[in-house]
């Protein structure tokens, strides 16, 4: 069911919201947070799309915040919220609010969305386009116990990401995170299974890729190792290799939903590892809301810079083992220990 609002204000678009409950036969809310999506047009249906994906393991209240530009100065110096209200299948298994802010009340969408957020309930805003350098100061990410941006959106994602590391507050986290999850948890249990000193690491990915800087910061502030950047035609990451004195251990996925993990001394074997959709990023961020410590850690690398290498085309086979720089902070760490590190995957 779909109400349009016109001219309207947060009052009637709550009154909105009751009638349509009571209309299609639901009128008690069952929803556990609120999801607030700050986008622009263009993006706004892959958005909501993704959310009302989101909702059927989250049933939430998803408030969907468009600021529209005015085309003249005339247009510009009015005030006016429009609104379109959905219940039912029309919103997943939630409910689902379109504001349109035209004007000056675009400045003040935080007073918009607040009457409209569930009492004693958690509230988590997701830019899916760029995201505020500080998001924790950010008027509507003020409100929220959750954060989440995506560095794949920004067009220059690296010195984003740096933005990002110097204005961490917790409750941040960032899509280009969350999609290295099936990766981190895949070198979890390598480092389990090979039980080896770490000696060296590179990451190979596609050029300025947000979630292999992320990964390589991860791996160097957790096993004491400069990780080198090696630059690939991708897509995405293509290929983690760590080295140890009884040979490399390596996951690649060059392309397709499978990977390859390769241990010193075991044949080789095959894993499944494709590239997850929006709506299931979305759904895993949305099962913890605390704040996500590891992901400041690869955030801000905890003090250990890692090696660039030059933004040259490499291909297969991996590269040679590169020995530990000298003067390189603990050149080796402990298997088990890496591991531990490495299992809040």
């Amino acid at each position: 069911m779909k109400i349009d609002l016109t001219d309207t204000t947060a009052s009637k678009i709550n009154k909105a919201l009751v009638q349509g409950r009571r209309e299609i036969g639901t009128p008690a809310v069952g929803m556990v947070l609120t999801m607030v999506i700050v986008t622009d047009e263009e993006n706004a249906y892959d958005s909501i799309k993704a959310a009302e994906e989101a909702s059927r393991e989250h049933p939430s209240r998803t408030l969907v915040v468009i600021k529209r530009t005015a085309r003249t100065p005339r247009d510009r110096q009015g005030n006016r919220l429009d609104a379109e209200v959905r219940v039912g299948s029309d919103a997943g298994t939630g409910e689902t609010v379109i504001l349109r802010l035209h004007g000056e009340v675009g400045g003040h969408a935080d007073s918009v969305v607040l009457p409209l957020l569930l009492p004693d309930a958690p509230v988590v805003v997701w830019w899916p386009v760029e995201g505020p350098d500080e998001p924790a100061k950010d008027p509507l990410g003020a409100l929220a116990a959750r954060r989440i941006t995506d560095l794949y959106a920004d067009e220059h994602p690296l010195a984003a990401l740096d933005r990002r590391a110097a204005s961490y507050a917790p409750g941040d986290t960032d899509l280009a995170w969350t999609r290295l999850t099936p990766w981190r948890s895949m070198l979890a249990a390598a480092l389990d299974q090979a039980r080896a000193d770490i000696v060296s690491a590179a990451v190979e990915s596609e050029a300025e890729n947000p979630s292999a800087e992320l990964l390589a910061r991860w791996l160097g502030s957790r096993l004491g190792v400069q990780v080198e950047r090696v630059t690939t035609g991708g897509p995405v990451v293509t290929a983690v290799r760590l080295g140890t004195a009884n040979g490399d251990i390596r996951i690649d996925r060059p392309e397709g939903p499978l990977a390859t993990l390769t241990l010193p001394g075991q044949p080789e074997r095959t894993l499944a590892l494709k590239v997850r959709s929006t709506a299931e990023l979305i759904a895993e961020e949305l099962r913890r809301l605390d704040a996500d410590e590891m992901y400041a850690v690869a955030l801000r690398g905890d003090g250990t810079e890692a090696a660039r290498a030059p933004k040259a085309e490499k291909n297969p086979p991996a590269p040679k083992d590169t020995p530990a720089p000298k003067g390189a902070p603990a050149a080796t760490k402990n298997a088990k220990a890496s591991k531990e590190s490495v299992d809040h995957a």
